[in-house]
């Protein structure tokens, strides 16, 4: 069984602030570390289950945030910046299932560490198919693309809601209890990684024992919607081809498929980023 660990780093354990998250900031040396020790948390619940083979995609920023001399040595690690499917990036290498670490909230969401969709300072919505989404849901569309499931995630308690209400009744470790966008109760460091292995084993061993867990797919073709936060980022965005301007903040397009999507909705940021 081949699961993929796809972590992210404002919903990793006692994740609070930006300057934490933040590559400039003398913070970030910190929780570069103890994202490494949540992924490896998790590689040990999927280890325990039965998990033969597990690869982890560093999907924060620039993907140069885990550790790799102090990564289990069990897993394989995606590193780095661009690829194809930047935070899911092996998700089409014969998956069977896909595990979110320290993931967040969508941009706008009440009670939730640094919720954001992809660029804080950049993104207000998106809508897949008309339903709102944010990188839970881009990327479990993606995953789903390819006939996975999410199994299981971490992160705060309106992230792993956020995942439920999305994707069923998937595994969640809920490691601190937001009560403002930079402000929660953590959990200390120990009992977090507990509960990320144990919420790891549960999923990848209700998963091999034959449970059917629902990818989660988008009828193709995919209309996608994205909100900018100024009007001059949808006039960037609008000039890649097939993108229209649907009002002053607003960008539309269609595009045959999942990946596609995703890959446009790629672009179409970074344009607007100017």
């Amino acid at each position: 069984m081949k699961i993929l660990i796809a972590a992210d780093m404002e919903g990793i354990s006692g994740v609070v602030n930006w300057d934490q998250v933040t590559t400039t900031h003398p913070e970030y040396a910190r929780f570069r570390k103890i994202m490494t020790g949540d992924v490896n948390a998790a590689i040990r619940g999927s280890a325990q289950s039965g998990a033969d083979e597990i690869v982890v995609t560093d999907g924060h920023a620039y993907g140069l945030n885990i550790l790799i001399e102090e990564l289990d040595s069990k897993a394989r690690l995606n590193s780095g910046n661009a690829s194809p499917f930047a935070m899911v990036q092996g998700v089409d290498g014969g998956v069977d299932g896909v595990l979110f670490v320290g993931y967040h909230a969508r941009a706008g969401s009440q009670h939730a560490i640094l919720n954001h969709t992809w660029s804080s300072k950049t993104i207000a919505d998106v809508e897949l198919n008309g339903r709102g989404v944010g990188e839970i849901g881009l990327n479990a569309a993606l995953c789903g693309h390819f006939g996975v499931p999410v199994l299981m995630i971490s992160g705060d308690q309106t992230a792993c809601g956020e995942a439920r209400d999305l994707l069923g009744p998937i595994e969640v470790a809920v490691v601190k209890r937001a009560c403002s966008k930079m402000s929660a109760e953590c959990l200390p460091l120990e009992v977090s990684r507990r509960l990320i292995c144990e919420a790891a084993a549960r999923a990848v061993g209700r998963f091999k024992a034959g449970e059917a867990f629902q990818p989660f797919r988008m009828a193709a073709p995919v209309q996608v919607m994205v909100e900018f936060q100024q009007p001059e980022m949808a006039e960037h965005a609008s000039l890649l081809p097939g993108v229209r301007q649907v009002d002053g903040r607003r960008i539309g397009f269609t595009s045959p498929d999942m990946p596609a999507a995703y890959q446009t909705f790629r672009a179409v940021t970074a344009l607007a980023r100017g």
